[in-house]
C-alpha cells in the first residue's frame, strides 16, 4: 500500500487522501487502518501529524459532517466548497513546506467544504419537530411521463436522520409540508392546513 511507502511525501499524502475520500464516515477498516500506521510512524512527526489529521476527518463531527462540494440532490456544485478542498489538494503538492512547516492553518479552508450528513425537520420557529420520512436510493426521473417513484428500496425513519451520498429522503406523511422542494441538511416543515386525521375522516 502507498502508505507504507518508503518515499516520506507519498505516504502522507496516501495517508491525507485516506481521510478526505472517508470523511465523516466513521468507517471501521479505515480507523484500523489510520491506528496501525500510527504505531509504524510513531518516531516521524510528519507522518503521525498526518494520521492525526485523517483521523480527525474520517470522524468528522462524530460522523455527523462530511466534505462534499455538491448540495441540492448532487445536482449543484458549490464553488467556495470545492475550492477549499482544492486548497488542501494544492498544499499536499508540497507538503514539508506548508502543512508540515508554518502554514498548517490551510487546513481551516476545508470548513468550507464540511456539510452536515443528516436531514432535521424543524417548525418555522426553529423547534426540532421529529417527522416521518422515506430514506432509500435516489432514482433519475427526468424526462419520464406522470409521477414517478423518485426513491428505490426504501426504509421509513422518523427525523432527525443520516443520509448517504447517494441516498434521497422523501416525506412519509402528509400531515406536514416541507418549504424546501429538496430534504437534505436542516429542513423547515409547516402544518398541512388541508390535512384530515384518520380518525375526522370516519
Amino acid at each position: 500500500a502507498s502508505t507504507n511507502h518508503p518515499d516520506a511525501e507519498l505516504s502522507q499524502n496516501a495517508i491525507i487522501g485516506l481521510g478526505v475520500v472517508s470523511a465523516g464516515t466513521n468507517n471501521s477498516r479505515v480507523a484500523g487502518l489510520l491506528r496501525q500506521l500510527s504505531e509504524f510512524y510513531s518516531k516521524e512527526a510528519g507522518h503521525v501529524f498526518c494520521v492525526r489529521i485523517a483521523q480527525g476527518l474520517l470522524h468528522m463531527g462524530k460522523g455527523l459532517m462530511t466534505l462534499h462540494p455538491f448540495h441540492a440532490d448532487r445536482m449543484l456544485l458549490s464553488g467556495p466548497s470545492l475550492g477549499g478542498m482544492l486548497v488542501l489538494m494544492h498544499s499536499c503538492l508540497n507538503l514539508k513546506d506548508t502543512l508540515l512547516d508554518k502554514s498548517h492553518y490551510l487546513l481551516y479552508y476545508l470548513t468550507c467544504s464540511m456539510n452536515p450528513r443528516m436531514l432535521i425537520t424543524v417548525n418555522e420557529d426553529m423547534s426540532w419537530r421529529p417527522v416521518t420520512v422515506r430514506v432509500g436510493q435516489s432514482v433519475e426521473t427526468v424526462g419520464q411521463a406522470g409521477k414517478p417513484k423518485r426513491i428505490t428500496g426504501f426504509q421509513t425513519h422518523t427525523t432527525p436522520v443520516l443520509l448517504g451520498v447517494t441516498d434521497r429522503a422523501e416525506l412519509g406523511t402528509e400531515e406536514v409540508l416541507s418549504v424546501s422542494s429538496i430534504l437534505e441538511g436542516v429542513v423547515i416543515v409547516t402544518d398541512n392546513p388541508d390535512y384530515e386525521a384518520e380518525e375526522d375522516k370516519k
